[in-house]
């Protein structure tokens, strides 16, 4: 036996203080001290390992390395235990008085100097251990360096200012055994699914096995950590269903480390399913932020940009500065750095899919593209990277296959001066718009948009490679410059003083338009209306209006531009029915702009159009019948 040896340490006045803050103030959730407790054990049995490799007298070498968490219900006790490398009596005193040892008095000018903005003091003052002291009346600590000639040692404190350390008669096993007395307010810890849930949120990821009153726990490796040719397809998906609580399989991931800027260490999935797309509302951030194994923030907001808010995974950083409980990161400046470094490789491998595998892209852009486009929208940084992979039917592409920017404009004509683009509900009535007309005459490709959002990115991005968009329906559209495939020079259109007095009859027929005039760009169509707006189509503000984003003052001013085609049938009738029968032609006017409506998606109230229609069949009826 051992005789008993004990010292009492009294703290200074300031480390009280300390304490206080550590205890009330420094941390959001209580649970933490779990995480910091397994933490230590973890890097203590770490420290043992390599140990191992240079020492060849190891005390208790047999031992196996784990870490034991134990509860007991009735004596309202927690004790955590490693195998690890263990404290002699005086890193008992230098690594548990940590507050007092690295100076509380600095401690607490660096916490009164930075406020809420401290940076990294939990490194350099080792609090974690003192979070314990958030829940508990007394600890008790027992030790056993892992030194052949070392002694079994215990530290007691109630957390008030002092600590006591004594020598202990009977053999502790090598390692350290913290026993947590918890106070009656937190007598909820000392339960098993609590424990359970706490140890899985935050240290899934320790390399030790872990048991919970000798029931080994489901962990796993931080395979992020591990050479990327180690590892198989099988365990990267593994992977994914434990980090992400999923069912699916991944789409494809990217595992990546980086040594500058900063130290990081990533693996980033790409789900196989938009659960957005399927109803089940906004996705929540996946992407875990880690730091040496132990969960930091498990849904950082500002780790990648809101966009990217699909992928799962994990990063993790030995570099990060964080906050003195480790609970976010406070440094802005690192937050962005890392948020361009990690969307930057990850938008890099969408390319090289892109590139090398568009089966695999196209299957992606059909489920995740949405976000993309929202990226573009949003994400000025990287709005480039974003143009070059969105992909979009055309008039050039069979339905269901889609094109690039870049080779859109690659199959751009010489005199092209636009990336021209329609927005419809579906390629069919895409294809059948008056709007066409003028671009499918003269072999000029045209984007179809089918989604709301479509209209946003254009407006947002305004060009790509220094060619603007413009909506097909926009009334400063000039292509005089480039012919007609096929021009039919046959067909006669009305004389220029015909012209001129049916404008006069339509602008006064109808008196909600702004502007009328003849048009070059239509061949089959009667008429249509264009947009005078060079900075919003009129899809993107009826969308708009209905979103209330519109002031009242753009919502009365609806400017309608009429262009009207003096070589159909139908125009030159209703300029000749101007003498001979007024009333029809003005039904006919009044028609015209409504069905115009139509085709520009500006109806919203169909019952004009319906009751006009059976007027005409009226007279028209009445004509026949005479």
């Amino acid at each position: 036996m051992t005789k008993q040896n004990t010292e009492k340490h009294e703290f200074q006045a300031e480390v009280k203080q300390v304490l206080d803050i550590v205890v009330n103030s420094l941390y959001t959730d209580k649970e933490i001290f779990i995480r910091e407790l397994v933490s230590n054990a973890s890097d203590a049995t770490e420290k043992l390992r390599h140990t191992q490799l240079t020492e060849k007298n190891i005390y208790d070498a047999e031992r196996e390395l784990e870490i034991k968490v134990q509860f007991d219900e009735e004596k309202n006790t927690i004790t955590i235990e490693d195998s690890g490398i263990g404290m002699t009596r005086e890193e008992l005193v230098e690594n548990l008085g940590t507050i007092a040892h690295s100076g509380s008095k600095a401690f607490l000018k660096a916490l009164q100097e930075s406020g809420e903005k401290n940076d990294n003091l939990i490194g350099q003052f080792g609090v974690g251990f003192y979070s314990v002291f958030m829940v508990a009346d007394k600890v008790e600590v027992f030790s056993r360096t892992w030194k052949e000639d070392g002694e079994s040692l215990s530290w007691i404190s109630d957390g008030s200012g002092s600590y006591e350390i004594k020598t202990i008669e009977s053999d502790e096993p090598r390692g350290t055994r913290i026993l947590i007395h918890l106070s009656e307010n937190y007598k909820e810890f000392a339960n098993k699914e609590r424990l359970e849930t706490i140890i899985n949120n935050y240290s899934a990821f320790i390399q030790f096995p872990i048991k919970l009153n000798d029931e080994t726990l489901k962990t796993m490796g931080a395979l992020w950590l591990k050479n990327k040719k180690e590892i198989s397809e099988e365990e990267y998906k593994e992977f994914y269903k434990f980090q992400s609580k999923a069912f699916d399989e991944p789409q494809f991931w990217l595992h990546f480390n980086a040594d500058a800027p900063l130290e990081i260490n990533a693996l980033l999935y790409t789900p196989s399913e938009n659960m957005e797309g399927f109803g089940f509302g906004r996705m929540e951030p996946g992407v875990s932020l880690y730091c040496r194994k132990i969960l930091i923030e498990a849904d950082p907001k500002n780790l990648l940009p809101d966009w990217l808010r699909y992928l799962r995974g994990v990063v993790d950083s030995s570099d990060l500065p964080l906050n003195i409980s480790r609970e976010s990161m406070q440094d802005s400046s690192l937050v962005q750095k890392l948020n361009k470094l990690l969307t930057k490789r990850y938008l890099k491998q969408l390319e090289e899919k892109a590139n090398k595998q568009p089966e695999e892209y196209t299957n992606f852009w059909n489920k995740f593209g949405i976000f993309l486009k929202e990226g573009v929208t949003s994400d000025f940084t990287h709005r480039d990277q974003l143009l070059n992979l969105l992909r979009y039917e055309s008039s050039y592409t069979k339905e269901g296959e889609t094109t690039s920017l870049s080779d859109y404009l690659s199959r751009a004509l010489e005199e092209q001066k636009e990336i021209y683009f329609l927005f419809g509900a579906n390629r069919n009535a895409i294809e059948k718009s008056p709007y066409l007309e003028a671009f499918n005459s003269r072999n000029i490709e045209v984007l179809f948009l089918f989604e709301p959002i479509d209209e946003f990115v254009m407006n947002h991005a305004r060009n790509f490679q220094e060619k603007n968009f413009v909506s097909v329906d926009s009334a400063n559209i000039d292509l005089d410059s480039i012919k007609k495939v096929e021009q039919d020079e046959t067909e006669e259109q009305l004389d220029e003083d015909t012209e001129k007095s049916l404008c006069a009859f339509l602008k006064e027929t109808l008196p909600e338009i702004k502007e009328i005039s003849t048009s070059t760009r239509l061949t089959n169509s009667p008429a249509i209306i264009v947009n005078g707006d060079k900075m919003m189509t009129a899809q993107m503000k009826k969308m708009l209006k209905a979103m209330q984003k519109l002031d009242e003052m753009q919502n009365a001013e609806t400017n309608i531009h009429l262009e009207i085609n003096p070589k159909h049938p139908l125009i030159k009738n209703i300029a000749g029915l101007q003498t001979n029968n007024p009333d029809l032609a003005k039904l006919l006017a009044m028609q015209i702009l409504e069905t115009t409506k139509v085709s520009a998606g500006l109806i919203e109230d169909p019952s004009q159009l319906v009751e006009q229609n059976y007027k005409i069949m009226q007279q028209l009826s009445e004509t026949v019948a005479q």
